[in-house]
């Protein structure tokens, strides 16, 4: 059966977690408030005026939001944090903005998706703050996002990971203290972290385990505030005779994708493409591999993702990824940047992707190629996170291909972003949408114990979507009820 949370499951449970958040002065935010901080108390914004964005307050429980100012310490909220890229660098004539998720604590979007997961177990009493600990198994955002959350919740976290992720995420994880489990193999090995997965519910009854590849509660997050940052987006910049032609998103846990559930009855003529790793294209072709991609995972279909929504598939091949990481970052690269008619802040800007994000510009750069996008239609799409997670990788690639010159600057932007066809891009008719989801059948019914009849109800019954995508009403309710009951709230006015 689909879980619904939409009740109290354990009273005494949810006593003991509402004594604890009292103790430690924690406060939950409504999803409403996370997607509109005017809705935030003025007490609450007050305070966070001397918080700094990633410090480790529970106040910053309210900064799970798009709209925060661009500030590392002492700003408020302001609009939808975007960045659009001219087409001197796309190649193409329509206009790709990205939603920029640095400014999230932690650097990332995914301590909103992990909130999504965590808060409505604490307040239906299916999580003890004070007996449980939280797994976050991830290819790396999500474990980071979830031990933030669980550290400023009062909860334990456990992170589990792949080995060869980027060495600042174990770095950071060990420094907020969550427990770190290293399993084998790279971004695209995510069996051997539900291997580790199993181990963990046979031998530790304390842990409650976050999957982001099944948890709805990741694709309802960003289904009610990404969608509705994206729609602010494109108000903001839409002008007479605009479409939005198109949402881009990495597939990853299908939680960011989820947004484009809520955009296409408001925008019918929406194109929702996902994107992943040329090295390891799952969707595009039934394909399998390593990748260097960090932070999509890949090698199976997630439970979450409603691929009935899911118009196209881009596979970006990893290499054009990490040429471009070094063009985004290395000084040797502004005057190429400049010379083609940018701004100096526009190249400052730049390094606001991370690796993820690039992927995902390039995957929006083959959706406007394809459908012969003009100046008209905008093509919108996370930068999940920046360059700043991944100062190492720029490192190791110093240290393997030398220093970055002016001429390789120019031949990466030849080849990695003008360069970008038309292949490895595919339509999906209802038999490929329906193909990719039985995908799931493999690894969530022979692997992870679903019912077949789940995995059915997820393709047959179109209203089951529409039923997990509401949750989010009641969650705020009962959100509402449990700061009731800690007192704390009441104690700011």
């Amino acid at each position: 059966m689909i879980p619904i949370i939409d009740r109290v499951v354990d009273q005494n449970v949810l006593e003991k977690t509402v004594a604890r958040f009292r103790d430690k002065n924690i406060i939950l935010p409504t999803f409403a408030e996370q997607r509109d901080p005017e809705l935030i108390p003025g007490k609450i914004k007050e305070k966070l005026k001397k918080i700094g964005l990633w410090e480790r307050h529970p106040l910053n429980l309210f900064r799970i939001t798009w709209k925060n100012e661009p500030r590392e310490k002492g700003g408020l909220f302001g609009d939808v944090n975007t960045l659009e890229l001219p087409s001197q660098l796309t190649g193409v004539k329509a206009r790709i903005v990205l939603l920029v998720g640095k400014w999230f604590p932690t650097g990332a979007h995914k301590v909103g998706a992990a909130y999504g997961c965590l808060a409505p177990r604490l307040v239906s009493g299916q999580f003890d703050p004070t007996t449980n600990k939280a797994v976050w198994p991830s290819t790396g955002n999500y474990c980071r996002g979830g031990a933030f959350d669980s550290y400023l919740m009062g909860c334990t976290a456990v992170a589990i990971l792949p080995e060869m992720m980027s060495r600042e995420r174990f770095d950071w994880l060990r420094e907020i203290g969550a427990e770190v489990i290293a399993t084998p193999g790279c971004e695209s090995n995510v069996k051997e972290i539900y291997d580790k997965c199993w181990e963990i519910r046979q031998t530790r009854p304390e842990c409650i385990i976050f999957n982001q590849f099944d948890e709805f509660g990741n694709a309802v997050w960003h289904h009610f505030n990404t969608a509705a940052a994206a729609e602010e987006a494109f108000s903001k910049i839409a002008g007479p005779g605009a479409t939005l032609a198109a949402y881009v998103s990495a597939t990853g846990s299908a939680g960011t994708i989820a947004a484009g559930d809520a955009l296409r009855p408001r925008h019918p003529e929406l194109k929702v493409v996902a994107s992943e790793a040329l090295q390891c294209p799952t969707l595009l072709q039934n394909g399998f591999g390593g990748h260097r991609i960090e932070g999509i995972g890949d090698k199976h279909v997630p439970w979450i993702h409603n691929v009935r929504n899911t118009d196209a598939v881009a596979a970006i091949d990893d290499e054009d990824c990490m040429r471009l990481l070094r063009l985004f970052n290395e000084p040797a690269a502004r005057a190429t940047l400049q010379a083609l008619g940018l701004e100096p802040e526009q190249v400052a800007q730049l390094p606001l992707l991370g690796i993820s994000s690039i992927a995902n510009v390039l995957a929006a750069i083959k959706t406007a190629k394809h459908f012969d996008m003009t100046g008209d239609d905008i093509i919108l799409t996370p930068a999940t996170d920046s360059s700043e997670l991944y100062a190492s990788r720029l490192t190791e690639l110093h240290e393997e291909r030398g220093a970055y010159s002016d001429r390789q600057a120019g031949i990466d932007l030849e080849r990695c972003l003008w360069g970008q066809g038309e292949d490895f891009f595919k339509e999906l008719t209802y038999s490929d949408r329906k193909a990719i989801h039985n995908l799931k059948y493999f690894t969530w019914v022979e692997q992870q114990a679903k019912e077949i009849s789940d995995l059915n109800q997820l393709w047959n019954d179109r209203r089951i979507w529409a039923r997990i995508f509401s949750q989010v009403e009641r969650w705020d309710e009962m959100i509402r009820d449990f700061n009731e009951r800690t007192g704390l709230l009441k104690a700011l006015s």
